[in-house]
This record gives structure tokens, sequence and C-alpha cells, in this order.
């Protein structure tokens, strides 16, 4: 499923002008610019000549990801090095296409929730619910010794949080079993769907860590939580001040 979000409302504008004065989605473009680059820069890649070629590279590979990436095994022992890998492990991808998804889904959904949460607080959301996403999934295949890489389980919160602040915002979904024809469907329609998706191949996955579909659900549900949670105050604030401090019934 490929989408792509229209405008929610008049408080969205055009980013690229808005980023050039600091006012953009800054942290959702930094995010994306910190992945590519560490992808581009690591062995994962391909790209450079110094890790070698054939099976020089393929040992490249599997010690940058065991060093950054979460094994569940070492993060449950209580290793000091395994215990910053659900951070490290958001920014280190395994393949391009890996890679290009998670960052499409950043872009369309990232900046948008950034603007509404502002700049810091979005930052540490996007950190502390990828970690806590990276480290639920580790507590369910406690021990397993595979390695998880990806920022999914970030960027499903992201998803989440956005559910919940711009449910009827237009979605263009382009879905493989309806021939790639392009739809518009609200977020409340689009982003539920993609949960049922990311379930059942959930309960498909009986072979350990692999395509981490429980770390996105832990992640979708954080985002999704914390944003009704952070925003409850704010709208029975603004309630009472429309009602001039009276208490009011909400059906």
């Amino acid at each position: 499923m490929i989408t792509k979000t229209g405008a929610a409302g008049r408080g969205v504008r055009n980013w690229a002008g808005r980023i050039l004065t600091g006012h953009g989605p800054v942290v959702t473009y930094g995010l994306i610019a910190v992945c590519c680059a560490v992808f581009v820069l690591s062995p994962a890649a391909g790209l450079n000549p110094a890790y070698g070629t054939g099976d020089a590279l393929l040992a490249e590979q599997r010690s940058f990801f065991a060093r950054w990436g979460v094994i569940p095994a070492e993060l449950l022992s209580g290793s000091p090095r395994a215990a910053i890998t659900p951070v490290t492990a958001l920014f280190v991808h395994g393949s391009w296409l890996h890679l290009l998804g998670n960052m499409l889904f950043l872009y369309v959904f990232g900046g948008m929730v950034e603007e509404r949460l502002g700049h810091l607080q979005f930052a540490l959301f996007y950190l502390g619910c990828g970690a806590l996403a990276l480290f639920g999934y580790a507590l369910a295949n406690a021990g397993s010794e595979q390695t998880l890489v990806g920022a999914s389980g970030a960027i499903s919160a992201v998803l989440g949080a956005f559910l919940k602040l711009f449910p009827k915002a237009r979605v263009t979904s382009l879905l493989p079993f309806l021939f790639f024809v392009p739809l518009r469907f609200p977020a409340w329609i689009v982003l539920p769907f993609w949960v049922a998706l990311q379930w059942l191949a959930a309960q498909r996955d009986a072979s350990g860590p692999g395509v981490a579909y429980l770390a996105h659900l832990v992640g979708f549900g954080l985002g999704f939580l914390y944003a009704w949670v952070r925003y409850a105050g704010a709208r029975g604030a603004a309630v009472r001040a429309r009602t001039g401090g009276k208490r009011v019934r909400l059906k």
C-alpha cells in the first residue's frame, strides 16, 4: 500500500518554503537525511569499496547490523552495549527497499504530526516510541539472537498519532489488489486497514524476527495513545474556555 496525504485544513502550508525559514518539519527532514546518510555510508548499501565485495562485504554487513541493531537475547541480558541499540537501530536499514519504504511513510505523514507536536516534542516522541516498539518486540522474542533494524516502529507511531490528530485527512492510496488504481480515502479508513494487514501478517509470522510486524503494532498503539493523552487535556481546556469554566458533558 502506497499512500499520500492531501491538505488537512487551512493549517497545512507549503513545506518547501517553510523549511527555509526554520518553521517547516525540520525534524522529519533531518531524520530522513540521517537515515539516508547512515545507509549510504555503511556497508549495507554496498557502495563503499572500502568494505570489499562478496563474502568480505557480507561479513562487514553482518558485523554492522550486529553492532547497531537490536538482538533480543543480548538486550534482555542487561548488556550495557546492547542497551542503546533500540535507538541506534532506528537509523539502520537492511536494504534500499527497506530504507525507501520507511522514508516514504515518514515523509508523507511525519511533517503534519511534527507541526502539531512541535519540533522537540516530535523528536522525543519519535525516538521514544520507536525504542519502546523495538523493546516490546524483543520481549516477545526474548531468546532470539537475530538482529532487528529499521525505523518501522517509530514510523508506525507517527501513523498512530496521525490517525488521532488528523482522522479526516484525505489519503491517496495505491492498492496492489486493485491494480494500483489511485483512490482517496480518509485516514480513519486507510490507517486502520494498514493496522489490520500488520496484525494478519504478525499472526502468520511464526519464524521469529524478520519483518517486525509486532513492532509495527506496538509503535502504532503507542503513537495513537500518546496523541490521545497529550491532547485530551487540551480539548478539555478548550471546552472550559468556551463555556466560561462551567462543566459540560461531552457526548
